[in-house]
């Protein structure tokens, strides 16, 4: 019998084996995270004589305490902006052992709402499109899913003032907030600009990416629709028309990219809010939303703001928008940097509520 001569391995070979071997142990902390949060799901449960409350189940301020802790430890050469998706996606699948969170999303599928909720909750958690901001706000409220997801403003295109709207009669309130990068590309079945004869998308896109299409295909038409997604969509099923819409919903409805990145400033972000019941502990690193309506007296808005300025506390937006239930008056959205539990900011909103016919604290969420 031949003798076989075990070869040494080269160095490329050493090194991906002991990349496997990493992989492995990676594999094996992941089951031993995911062991110890069945456990404490079960210990939440008996705490609460067997019946888990999402409330007790599902901690959002634990959760951004973790992954900011995880960043600022992060020593390289690991990206530390590549430290939260990947953590959100472990944390989402040890949750789905304790509970399963259903999340309510501005619809259709593919949106970037869908694609904000998949961001923070994971893809592990159970996600719902439904076609109009209200109906998510309603659906939640009625317990019929865990949280919603809805889009409050954009950095070029302003607040979203049906949020707002719907916000002064909720008891809903806000457990987070997601940045979300809007990019959008020009999809089509064959990926052919020439055979373009109509561009869909919903009117944000549309203005985004104005002066593109201005320069490209001034010549088309334009059809406004209730999405992004729904314009993918439909350009998946017309060979003439094209969709401005996020890389999402082009791989979902199977199109071609003719073009990419086109819009007209490629620092657009969105901003989306996640909405339930649930009103988020202080994590040391939060922002409170506000909504406030001020009395009609001369000077009302300078003695209203000064208070948080007398206090050292930062107010990082502050926006009017008409009261709809009364002519000429006026709501104020603020974002300040703290939350509602820090006794400097209780104390403000106190002094603030003399001059107020109408404040609501909206929530105190991670930042």
């Amino acid at each position: 019998m031949a003798l076989r001569i075990k070869k040494k391995p080269g160095e490329l070979e050493a090194l991906r084996e002991s990349i496997d071997r990493v992989d492995e142990r990676i594999l094996d902390l992941l089951n031993r995270r995911a062991n110890l949060a069945r456990k404490i799901g079960r210990v939440k449960a008996k705490a609460n004589n067997g019946k888990p409350r999402r409330a007790l189940l599902y901690r959002p301020d634990r959760e951004g305490i973790i992954l900011r802790k995880l960043k600022g430890n992060n020593s390289g050469p690991f990206p530390t902006d590549s430290i939260e998706p990947v953590f959100r996606e472990i944390i989402s699948g040890c949750r789905s052992l304790e509970i399963g969170l259903t999340v309510a999303y501005l619809g259709p599928e593919a949106t970037f709402a869908h694609r904000a909720a998949r961001q923070y909750f994971g893809h592990r958690a159970g996600f719902h499109p439904l076609p109009t901001i209200e109906e998510v706000f309603d659906a939640v409220e009625r317990n019929q899913f865990d949280f919603g997801v809805v889009p409050i403003e954009n950095s070029t295109g302003g607040t979203v003032g049906q949020v707002l709207d719907i916000f002064v009669d909720t008891g809903l309130v806000i457990s987070g907030n997601i940045e979300l990068r809007i990019s959008h590309n020009l999809y089509s079945k064959s990926g052919i600009m020439e055979k373009v004869k109509k561009i869909y998308s919903h009117p944000q896109g549309f203005a985004q990416s104005r002066g593109w299409i201005r320069s490209h295909l001034h010549d088309v038409e334009i059809i406004e629709l209730s999405s992004t997604a729904e314009a993918a969509r439909r350009a998946g099923h017309e060979p003439d028309s094209a969709a401005v819409a996020g890389k999402l919903a082009g791989q979902t409805y199977g199109l071609k990219a003719i073009a990419e990145r086109i819009e007209d400033f490629h620092q657009n972000f969105t901003r989306f809010f996640v909405i339930g019941k649930i009103k988020v502990r202080p994590t040391g690193h939060d922002r409170t939303s506000l909504l406030l309506s001020l009395k009609d007296e001369p000077g009302i808005l300078f003695k209203a703001l000064e208070p948080f300025a007398r206090r050292g506390i930062n107010m990082s937006k502050i926006e009017s928008r008409p009261l709809k239930r009364r002519a000429w008056e006026y709501l104020f959205f603020i974002d300040v940097e703290g939350h509602i539990e820090d006794k400097k900011i209780a104390r403000v909103l106190k002094e603030v509520k003399e001059f107020c016919l109408f404040l609501k604290v909206l929530g105190s969420y991670s930042a």
